[in-house]
């Protein structure tokens, strides 16, 4: 028993004297060896700040401490904005990095690791999926098809951009995503204006291996959001103003100050959170944010569900059943579909409303509701109103068509002008009052002209 007791008191003795001889270390781990002032006088000396200085030679510095990095951030500032920024080491005093530009205010454009995207940005995850999207949807008998290098600008065309922003380098990344996209947009009006027929895929893998490829990239996607993705801010913006609804405040120009250029959405982006902020509610910081989770798997899996009824509508019975599964296969293999659902963005949601338009297409009102919700969630898709409020307008008939003469061509006329007005009158009429109702709330608080200036 005497000799228990005197190895727990010796165990006891070394704990306490372990414990003394760390508490100093941990004690000036909070207390920086270089001063606030030295952090300036080293700043100075980085080559973005010396150029900075010499053309402009009032800037103001500031050096403040990081609190979740411990780092100083020595700011240069001419008046309220910051010009520089250098970030030292408190310990060593070395310079870790330096930024200008839009690089400053926006620390998502430095490229670091997990910013955006998270583990789908790992090559053991990124060149996978690229290949299954690929290889999955390539016809192997004609292998040199246009269609081909259509999946190829996609995920090598966007790659490259993508692999520079992920260094850090905009400055390379922004040019760089301009030539796919606009081959992207020719192609879709050659396609569009052309209507070359068997020009679209003809994927060589069995239908049967795609669906069982589409449902297991489906437990990935949700599994990977579940256990490592983030939420960026547009995900957090959309709960806040979720959160704003819920509460009966206004949305706009009341955002919290870590995120106070989050209201720049239309309305229907922070409406679509509602129920999600509700089931999960924000808990006022920036923290897990589960309900940006939930909306953002809704949002993706919504739209897959969307394309697969296109498919079903465009074409009948089992060609359409097939076509809905190739769908939901290109956009669940597509890794930009992953990496935006890894961000928590609210990008599907635009995919989502979108892909309902389409399936409201043969009513007018519907599909002017549905673009209307969509173009009150971002507003790109306003540029598709007057294609969506003409659809069916302008068809005429052969027999119209092959005759001649003025009665002939003021009949054309007269029935086009009533084709015209009784599609474009009812599509126009429930786009303007879904915009209105949607609205409604951020015009009358805090009004026009502060919904106008936010977004």
């Amino acid at each position: 028993m005497d000799l228990r007791l005197g190895r727990a008191l010796l165990l006891a003795a070394s704990l306490a004297l372990l414990a003394t001889l760390l508490s100093p270390g941990l004690a000036g781990a909070d207390s920086p060896k270089i001063t606030q002032t030295r952090a300036i006088q080293i700043a100075k000396t980085d080559p973005k700040a010396i150029a900075a200085l010499k053309d402009h030679p009032n800037l103001v510095p500031s050096a403040s401490r990081n609190q979740s990095t411990g780092l100083w951030e020595v700011g240069f500032f001419a008046r309220s904005d910051e010009v520089v920024q250098v970030v030292i080491d408190p310990v060593g005093g070395n310079i870790l990095e330096s930024w200008t530009g839009y690089q400053v205010a926006w620390r998502m454009a430095r490229g670091y690791p997990g910013a955006f995207g998270r583990m789908v940005n790992a090559p053991y995850i990124w060149l996978p999926l690229c290949a299954i999207f690929v290889l999955g949807l390539l016809d192997w008998r004609r292998p040199f098809r246009l269609a081909h290098f259509d999946l190829l600008v996609i995920v090598a065309g966007f790659g490259l951009s993508h692999y520079f922003f992920n260094k850090g380098n905009i400055g390379l990344s922004v040019p760089l995503a301009y030539p796919p996209l606009l081959y992207l947009l020719t192609r879709a009006l050659w396609l569009g204006f052309r209507r070359v027929k068997g020009s679209g895929l003809r994927p060589s893998m069995p239908i049967a291996v795609l669906a069982i490829a589409t449902v297991v990239l489906i437990a990935g996607r949700i599994t990977l959001n579940a256990v490592d993705s983030n939420v960026i801010d547009v995900g957090y913006s959309g709960v806040i103003g979720a959160d704003r609804i819920g509460d009966r405040k206004p949305i706009y120009d009341n955002f919290p100050s870590d995120d106070q250029s989050g209201d720049t959405y239309g309305p229907v982006a922070y409406y679509a959170y509602v129920p999600f902020e509700q089931a999960l509610p924000w808990s006022g910081t920036w923290d897990d944010l589960p309900a940006a989770h939930a909306a953002s798997i809704f949002f993706d899996l919504g739209t897959m569900v969307a394309l697969f009824l296109l498919g079903r509508r465009f074409r009948r019975g089992r060609r359409g059943t097939d076509l809905g599964i190739l769908l939901c296969f290109g956009w669940a293999a597509c890794p930009y579909t992953a990496f935006a659902l890894e961000s928590n963005t609210n990008d599907a949601l635009v995919s989502l409303t979108l892909a309902a338009t389409l399936l409201c297409l043969t009513s007018a009102p519907a599909r002017g509701i549905m673009l209307a919700l969509s173009s009150m969630t971002k507003f790109a898709p306003l540029a598709l109103g007057p294609l969506f409020a003409t659809y069916g307008a302008t068809a005429v008939s052969r027999d119209a068509s092959a005759t001649s003469g003025p009665v002939a061509r003021f009949v054309r006329l007269t029935g086009f002008l009533r084709r015209y007005a009784k599609v474009v009158i009812p599509f126009t009429i429930a786009f303007a009052v879904t915009i209105l109702v949607v609205c409604f709330q951020a015009l009358q608080n805090p009004g026009l002209s502060t919904f106008w200036h936010r977004t």
